[in-house]
């Protein structure tokens, strides 16, 4: 065994120092020209950046406790105490409706940042991810949860939301089936559609701050939120990452916050503005690179999830980005635990997570009752519990 694992570890290192000799020997290969436009408030005439500081999304995963080399060499050779995760989840896909007509939403997680959501007769999928491995040339995290909702049974699709260029989110392979067979609306964020061009598939790349009419009454904002872009390796923020938000001609809008650390936090009110948020779709995984670790630059955890609820307003949430592809440290269940309790120290509701492929009836937006705001450090210590201590 140990010779078995001397072998793979020396495997492993001369794939990165190929890696290595390959940024430095074709950097024309891996940098992509996606978007050409005006320098802007995010946008330096090259790069994008984040109005509220890149700081924390350059830095190290974990926090600063060690470099990112190394975290990268841990997380490769699986020699960073991690929890173990089941190689397989069990998962009752659902069979959705071929429309849900009116006032009524309908909304189906099918796995990581991918929701089916049916309301006015629309039937709208975000970030639609298909692959058993998320990543480049067969190679990335594996699934370890079927979609819940077969390929085959997804209803005709009529808009698809993408919200940036990472491949656990950009999956080229979906996208082309998708369009090939519904030639859905795709409204992405700006650089994106160049991405997704390379399908033959046609999307609207917007900027920050930009809408589309889908039809009259509905309308897709594309919003702020706090995370970057890469498809390799010197192509880092040729593209632009975003949130969306659909209004609804009635009963409230829907919000989906693609991909997302906090930053300065204000782009949840960002969002807000636009009117009353029915549904959020908000992530809650890939938080933890480190033991006790409850967010990282690029992904906020529970702690952070239930801070953006409050501050969007919404009516009700769905727990993403968590279950299916094994991204970061923490523990399979350790996103919807941490996450009810929470919840319950700032004492909302409508926020939870839930089964992949169980489908959710979400009522009517009503504005949910007010509750006092809290710290983040008044958060961290309501959570210094003997059961959240335990949750690795």
């Amino acid at each position: 065994m140990a010779t078995v694992l001397k072998f793979l570890g020396r495997a492993v290192l001369l794939v990165l120092i190929l890696l290595a000799l390959a940024i430095a020997l074709v950097p024309r290969f891996l940098d992509r020209l996606y978007y050409e436009g005006p320098a802007s408030d995010h946008f330096d005439g090259q790069r994008f950046f984040n109005p509220d500081g890149d700081a924390d999304t350059l830095r190290s995963p974990t926090g600063g406790r060690g470099g990112r080399a190394g975290f990268f060499w841990r997380y490769l050779s699986g020699n960073d105490g991690r929890p173990v995760w089941p190689d397989r989840v069990t998962v009752a896909q659902a069979t959705p409706a071929a429309r849900v007509e009116g006032t009524r939403m309908v909304a189906t997680w099918v796995g990581h940042a991918t929701v089916l959501v049916q309301t006015q007769g629309l039937n709208i999928l975000t970030d639609p991810i298909y692959a058993d491995r998320a990543g480049p040339l067969g190679f990335g995290p594996k699934r370890v949860a079927a979609p819940g909702i077969a390929f085959d049974k997804l209803p005709k699709i009529d808009l698809v939301l993408v919200s940036h260029n990472h491949y656990d989110h950009l999956d080229l392979t979906t996208l082309e089936r998708l369009w090939e067979r519904d030639r859905p609306t795709i409204v992405t964020s700006l650089g994106n559609d160049s991405v997704i061009g390379q399908v033959g598939a046609k999307a609207t790349a917007l900027d920050w701050r930009q809408r589309l009419t889908v039809r009259p009454g509905v309308e897709v904002a594309v919003t702020r939120n706090h995370h970057w872009g890469s498809r390799w390796f010197a192509d880092r923020n040729r593209a632009l990452w975003s949130s969306f938000v659909v209004r609804l001609p009635s009963g409230g809008n829907l919000f989906f916050a693609g991909d997302t650390g906090f930053g300065d936090g204000h782009w949840p009110a960002e969002a807000a503005a636009l009117g009353p948020i029915r549904l959020a779709l908000i992530p809650i995984g890939a938080f933890r690179f480190a033991p006790g670790q409850m967010g990282a630059g690029s992904h906020i955890g529970p702690l952070d999830a239930v801070e953006v609820y409050r501050r969007l307003g919404a009516a009700h949430g769905l727990a993403i980005h968590w279950g299916t592809f094994r991204l970061s440290y923490e523990a399979y269940d350790t996103p919807p635990r941490l996450l009810a309790a929470a919840m319950a120290c700032t004492r909302q509701t409508g926020f939870t997570g839930v089964p992949i492929g169980m489908p959710q009836d979400v009522p009517l937006y009503r504005a949910p009752a007010p509750v006092p705001a809290m710290t983040r450090e008044q958060r961290l210590a309501c959570l210094d519990t003997p059961a959240v201590r335990a949750l690795r």
